[in-house]
């Protein structure tokens, strides 16, 4: 049987229609051809390019029928907070104050500076608890001082927009413990973006971890705490050898043998008898120069004691992390000046936190040690707490209300050396405030507004009408 293909019915219509277009087309050309001038006239000159000028941020004054400063102006009833250029400009009262003409004005309860989480991986540990968004651990040996916080931070991850929107505007963020060194931490603001815009602090710390967490499994090392500190020494005697060598003079240069770049031994080695660059000794030199200090994480008064006679040894910057049983070592940590970043208080007491107790932050207070709260590390989705929450669980063992707000504002600051910008409202510091409509320590108070450097990131929900 013979199939014979046949063309649309409309196909001859279609090749019709195209040839005349062309005709049609070709006709306007010559026309055009026929109206043009021999010579094209010259183009309009253009006008004087004008630098745009930037538009004047628009005020922002908060009214809060109590504004508390964590700063020397106090609580303010009636409070009046004025912000231009993302800083904070006056401060005062509503009888005091006047409201300049075209400012944006919110009002709320309570406002108070914006919250400042002590040590928390949101950002490398993302909301997803999936491998692409868990970043705050790698686990490929046990010490890598080296990673640097700011390649490992997504400053857009969901949980930071979270935290974010219970009134945490800064947080001390970076590798999580579980490693002996796994990595630097840094310092940002919750506002997302790049790293770039948001972070204050690229280098904050080094994390180290002592303690049975720390521990690798089976024949790898280190497996038991005596390993761990030796292997933490060690590490820390050879940046002292890379140091001396830095700083030791270059001798005077020689003429090398055509063809000879590299030392007798074999290794290439910058000229001038410098070492060659080491990314984890670099690393460990600026903790022994206490350009950046050691954080490390330890949970008994074993693992604690151990970290202090490190910090003796090495006369490195200490600043404890967790420290559950920090309670029975005020004494030492006190004499050494060695602060604390508290463990969450609502972490769950067993393992290595068995002998935690609620009442840490009030006991750490009395003996005149310096501490913030922190919101942590943790396994399990949502992979943060909330240092508000944290805190006002100590302010109801023994702490108290205003020290559990200075432990999250203006004493975590302070701990983290960032109190010139944040941590408190005065003026000239950033304009950091976050809003509620009741006690921030009280559960059922919802945070209204968030403003981070001026920026309102967070408004208040309109009032039905």
């Amino acid at each position: 049987m013979t199939t014979t293909t046949r063309r649309p019915a409309h196909s001859a219509f279609a090749r019709l229609l195209t040839a005349a277009t062309l005709l049609l087309a070709a006709g306007a050309h010559a026309v055009h051809a026929q109206a043009a001038p021999a010579t094209p006239p010259a183009p309009p000159t253009p006008p004087a390019p004008s630098t745009p000028q930037p538009a004047a941020a628009t005020p922002i004054v908060i009214q809060a029928k109590l504004l508390r400063t964590m700063g020397p102006a106090g609580d303010i009833t009636n409070g009046l907070l004025l912000i231009e250029n993302g800083k904070v400009a006056a401060i005062g009262t509503a009888a005091t104050m006047t409201v300049p003409a075209g400012a944006k004005v919110i009002t709320t309860q309570v406002a108070i500076p914006g919250l400042i989480d002590g040590r928390s991986t949101v950002g490398l540990s993302g909301l997803l608890n999936t491998k692409h968004d868990s970043d705050q651990l790698e686990r490929s040996a046990p010490v890598q001082p080296e990673l640097r916080a700011i390649d490992a931070f997504n400053p857009q991850d969901p949980l930071v927009a979270y935290v974010r929107s219970l009134g945490v505007t800064t947080i001390h963020t970076g590798h999580a413990p579980g490693e002996l060194i796994s990595g630097q931490t840094l310092i940002a603001k919750t506002t997302g973006g790049t790293v770039q815009d948001c972070t204050i602090v690229p280098v904050a710390m080094v994390a180290a971890t002592l303690g049975p967490s720390a521990h690798r499994p089976g024949a790898q090392a280190p497996g038991t705490r005596a390993k761990a500190v030796a292997m933490l020494r060690a590490e820390l005697i050879r940046a002292q050898e890379y140091r001396t060598k830095l700083l030791k003079p270059a001798p005077e240069a020689k003429p090398a043998p055509a063809g000879d770049a590299t030392t007798t031994d074999g290794q290439d080695k910058p000229a001038g008898g410098k070492p060659a660059r080491d990314l984890r000794l670099e690393t460990l030199v600026d903790v022994l120069d206490r350009k950046v200090p050691l954080l490390i994480t330890a949970q008994s008064a074993q693992d604690i004691t151990s970290a202090l006679r490190l910090a003796e040894e090495f006369k490195f910057r200490l600043i404890l992390d967790g420290g559950a049983e920090a309670y029975l070592l005020t004494a030492e940590l006190k004499a050494a000046g060695v602060p604390v970043i508290l463990h969450p208080p609502m972490a769950r007491a067993y393992g290595e936190l068995a002998n935690s107790t609620l009442e840490a932050a009030a006991l750490l207070r009395k003996a005149g040690i310096p501490f913030c709260f922190q919101a942590g590390y943790e396994a399990y989705v949502p992979k943060t707490r909330v240092v508000l929450f944290e805190a006002a669980i100590a302010a109801a063992n023994g702490l108290g209300q205003d020290a559990a707000l200075r432990a999250i504002t203006i004493d975590a600051a302070t701990l983290l050396g960032i109190a010139d910008r944040v941590g408190s409202l005065e003026p000239g510091k950033d304009a950091d405030v976050a809003c509620y409509d009741g006690d921030p320590l009280e559960y059922t108070t919802h945070c209204t507004a968030v403003i981070i450097g001026g920026k309102l990131m967070t408004e208040p929900a309109a009032k039905p009408k």
